[in-house]
């Protein structure tokens, strides 16, 4: 058994034991085919840990489309974009507007750039060897990552929120700040949907890359694989990319919940058979993060049950 599949079962269970529903309450979300409300059993403040060290925390008991889940991540961290035109994938189409764009949400965060007291040249040097060069108080990233420049009223370097990621690993990885934010006030009103999964955080012990996903969120039926295996892929590629070991996966949910019209199919789903967890694979030969693409992972010897159940996703 997987350490994804036993988590996964254990918290049904205790939703279903031991879940608080919100019926009688308001609720946001509603049903797409008729527009009722769609109401949920929830705990509060679930933590689940994995060890990427040794194994991929993906679900056995049902197939998750993982390359799909990768393509997402590489959307939203390496293109920051919030445009699903430019996503593989539909997962998000029905919160886009006529021109495909979720407003100020996930990728738009992550391209917003800030000033930093602490960057120096030479650390950009260092974190983007092939790509910096210096004309008079501006740094140029070429290709992917686009202009870094020096603030004139206080004199900082700015970054977006990945490349600031990347350059704390390299030049700092012993800072307790390495970390995104996606969860934005001033920019709530003018995304299409709050980000569920909001916030990932860093830390190097001992040479392991650790990671902390946080999540206000979750859908188990439908996304509870999906957001742990796209923060474990974080963790592996920037741990491959930038000289560490995986370390542990932490996950982190504020509202772990069970739509009312999944309940019967869980149930269902948690009785099917399990599989060994497999191993990810990354090509070695990449050492910077915007350099990969889907096919420099691998999941060789990934078994899953069948299970054709199509679970309906409230808006």
């Amino acid at each position: 058994m997987s350490s994804a599949d036993r988590l996964f079962i254990e918290n049904i269970n205790n939703i279903l034991d031991h879940g608080v529903s919100d019926k009688g309450m308001e609720v946001r979300p509603v049903w797409e085919d008729d527009g009722s409300p769609a109401h949920t059993i929830a705990l509060f403040g679930v933590v689940d840990r994995y060890d990427l060290s040794k194994e991929f925390p993906i679900m056995t008991l049902k197939r998750t489309f993982w390359k799909s889940a990768l393509d997402e991540i590489f959307w939203i961290w390496q293109k920051k974009s919030n445009n699903v035109h430019e996503l593989s994938s539909h997962v998000w189409d029905a919160w886009a507007d006529e021109e495909g764009s979720i407003g100020k949400a996930y990728g738009y965060q992550m391209s917003v750039r800030s000033g930093y007291a602490d960057i120096r040249a030479e650390g950009l040097e260092r974190a983007f060897p092939d790509g910096v060069f210096k004309e008079n108080d501006t740094a140029f990233i070429s290709g992917k990552r686009g202009l870094i420049s020096k603030k004139n009223e206080r004199g900082l370097w700015t970054l977006d929120q990945t490349d600031r990621i990347i350059y704390q690993l390299v030049n700092d990885p012993g800072s307790r700040r390495i970390m995104s934010m996606m969860f934005i006030p001033e920019d709530l009103s003018e995304m299409a949907l709050a980000p569920c999964a909001y916030s990932m955080t860093f830390n190097v012990m001992d040479g392991r890359l650790n990671g902390m996903l946080s999540q206000r969120s979750q859908d188990m039926a439908v996304a509870n694989s999906w957001n742990t295996v796209q923060a474990a892929l974080l963790v592996y590629a920037f741990a491959s990319a930038y000289g560490f070991e995986p370390g542990e996966l932490v996950h982190v949910i504020a509202n772990c919940h069970l739509y009312d019209r999944h309940i019967e199919a869980v149930k269902e789903l948690i009785k099917n058979e399990q599989y060994e967890a497999p191993k990810l694979k990354i090509n070695p030969d990449i050492h910077d993060f915007y350099d990969f693409t889907k096919d420099d992972f691998t999941l060789p010897g990934y078994k899953y049950s069948e299970f054709d159940h199509k679970f309906p996703v409230a808006v």
